[in-house]
């Protein structure tokens, strides 16, 4: 669904290509609050890799040390290194003599197991101050991304607070709930397994391509020759992953949706015998999600066998050459040993990178989508500096409103209204006249396109929302509880702390007290965000007593007795009668019978204003409200007969 400027809405399918570069960077950004910490994990990371990489040369060195031990104890004892040397030579073995050559032996000692255990105590400690530096980068990397998954969770919270009433009429409850949770613990786990080491291979290739050069250049580039079909390969296979995993976690926002509305609507399911249509939804979504998840994963999966192959032709590549330096007497064995290992390690990291690139994929699919969220248009920001009634006494003054949810669809056009304090003001229509979409307005879940609604003399733009909602109560229709006991349910309603004496005020002018008081637990009794442990009408009541809490000097009462029983409803009525004694309350009226003593009655039709006046002045008149009523009384008859 296409929202203001085009932009497109949660739910629509993935076509759209993913900006995998522009995402990349701005999670990237992400990082920089934590300064701080980030230098400590590269300058722990940049320490430990040099003591890594010196590892291999120091034992090269103790290789060496006692391979001359090993020749030097075969060679005559009185002679120098150069005259055993010559000596091979003059038997015709110059091939041994040229390798002996690059070779520190004295002939006649054998190996030196004071030095070479020196070396290795040497070597042993680089490893372990290395491993120590590694754990100081890896607890800082830590500190780093959870610090930053931190205040992405409080932006993202932040956000759908200041999001418009119009984003959630347009998204799925579902895919809102996925992208706040699913895509951010994905990005999270995406960072804590590759951040740390992507920067140590990064670290590493640098440092043991700088040593691979400085033992042997010839080496080196023969090392180097695979690197370009190690980028190659990577980017192939990322190129063709990445689309796969953006329809990934497009599939799983698409399927919690479902999922969440089918649970919450699952008696209504059950009633209608759709279980069978819903189980062939989630059967075809869950074989989406399946398709795009093993399509990512295989493609991407590829990369680690594709890299170790490229990895061992390096190694066959630098063994021979190495073979051949060190017969030539160019290199040492121990400094071939060492070059060897650092081919290792120089392709281990390639490796490692590679195949890291599934992970990042999906983080940084995730975290184009926490970012779609991100910059979501957000409803006009409060005033500076709002403006506030002197004295909240409940005068509404409607001023030329207009309203349309489509540019080029008017549904409120030219409505002038005046309420005084105290007034009871009934709303009255058809479906979708406009009755809630007015009530909207009047709480500026929606801006008015054009005219202006004040509030007691002040317009009600220019006050902050939380003042204008602040003296303003609201008992709706569909009521809302959330997990937690009765009264703090009730206390919900309160801008300040409560006592239990205020609550169970409150309980009892809302007809709340009695049914509350017989439940196992009383106030203390826990109901969840579905308030399963009571009825429709109960939550109801408490809705109106949380209402009668927040005193507001301006009331909207959404009927809510249509699905409850008769005595039920005679409460709720009652405890609605006298939470509006004395406020100016606008009700919307479902059933016309119970306005009849309102003030001002509206009647709306196509969101204009038709009909405005008392009951004893609209039914004579024969109008739009006198055929709503003969409808309703002639379907009352109706279901007596």
């Amino acid at each position: 669904m296409a929202g203001p400027g085009g932009r497109m809405m949660m739910g629509q399918s993935g076509e759209r290509s993913m900006d995998f570069k522009g995402s990349g960077r701005r999670l990237l950004r992400q990082l920089l609050p934590e300064k701080a910490a980030l230098w400590v994990m590269v300058a722990a990371g940049v320490g430990s890799v040099a003591l890594s990489v010196a590892g291999p040369w120091i034992l090269g060195k103790a290789t060496d040390l006692v391979f001359a031990g090993v020749v030097g104890r075969e060679m005559p004892d009185g002679l120098s290194r150069e005259e055993a040397v010559e000596g091979l030579r003059e038997r015709g073995d110059g091939g041994l003599a040229d390798m002996l050559s690059a070779v520190d032996f004295t002939p006649g000692r054998g190996i030196d197991f004071t030095t070479v255990g020196g070396v290795l105590l040497v070597a042993l400690a680089v490893f372990a101050a290395a491993g120590l530096l590694m754990l100081v980068s890896t607890r800082a990397s830590t500190r780093v991304i959870n610090r930053t998954m931190y205040r992405m969770r409080e932006e993202v919270q932040a956000k759908l607070a200041r999001l418009p009433l119009s984003y959630f009429d347009q998204a799925r409850r579902g895919e809102v709930l996925s992208r706040a949770t699913n895509d951010i613990d994905n990005i999270s786990q995406t960072m804590q397994q590759s951040m740390g080491q992507l920067i140590n291979s990064l670290l590493t290739i640098v440092g043991v391509l700088a040593m691979m050069f400085w033992i042997s250049p010839l080496l080196a580039l023969v090392a180097l020759v695979t690197v370009p079909l190690s980028v190659a390969v990577a980017a192939r296979v990322g190129k063709l992953s990445q689309p796969q995993f953006v329809r990934q976690w497009q599939s799983t926002g698409r399927l919690n949706a479902h999922i969440e509305e089918m649970y919450s609507g699952h008696t209504l399911v059950k009633v209608f015998g759709r279980q069978g249509q819903a189980a062939q939804e989630f059967a075809e979504q869950n074989e989406a999600l399946y398709e795009a998840g093993f399509r990512a994963q295989f493609g991407s999966g590829v990369m680690q066998p594709l890299m170790y192959f490229v990895s061992n032709l390096n190694y066959v590549l630098v063994a021979v050459v190495g073979g051949l330096r060190v017969a030539s007497g160019t290199l040492t064995i121990g400094e071939v040993q060492a070059f060897i290992q650092y081919s290792r390690q120089f392709s281990m990291p390639l490796t490692q990178v590679a195949s890291m690139a599934n992970l990042v994929q999906s983080g940084v699919a995730s975290a184009e989508r926490i970012f779609d969220l991100l910059d979501a248009e957000e409803q006009a920001p409060d005033p500076v500096r709002g403006a506030r009634p002197g004295q909240a006494r409940g005068a509404v003054a409607l001023e030329r409103v207009s309203f349309r949810y489509d540019p080029l669809k008017p549904l409120i056009e030219d409505l002038s209204l005046a309420v005084e304090p105290g007034q009871k003001v009934a709303i009255v229509g058809p479906t979708g006249a406009g009755k809630t979409t007015l009530v909207n307005l009047l709480m500026r879940f929606y801006e008015v396109t054009g005219g202006r609604i004040t509030l007691d003399g002040v317009d009600a733009a220019a006050m902050s929302r939380d003042d204008l909602r602040a003296g303003i109560g609201m008992v709706l229709q569909d009521t809302w509880l959330f997990g937690g006991t009765i009264a703090e349910n009730i206390a919900y309603g309160a801008s300040r702390e409560v006592t239990r004496e205020e609550i169970e005020a409150a309980a009892r002018a809302a007809h709340a007290d009695r049914f509350v008081r017989t439940l196992p637990d009383g106030y203390d009794t826990v109901v969840d965000d579905e308030g399963a442990a009571v009825s429709a009408g109960e939550k109801q009541l408490i809705t109106i007593a949380r209402a009668f809490l927040s005193d507001p000097a301006i009331l909207v009462l959404d009927e809510a007795t249509s699905s409850v029983d008769t005595r039920t409803e005679v409460l709720i009525q009652k405890a609605m009668a006298r939470l509006a004694h004395g406020r100016t309350s606008f009700v919307i009226a479902h059933r016309l019978s119970t306005i009849r003593d309102a003030d001002v009655i509206l009647v709306m039709e196509n969101g204009a204003l038709v009909e405005q006046g008392t009951h004893e002045e609209l039914l004579p008149a024969g109008g739009a409200y006198a055929r709503l009523y003969a409808a309703q009384f002639a379907q009352a008859v109706a279901e007596v007969d």
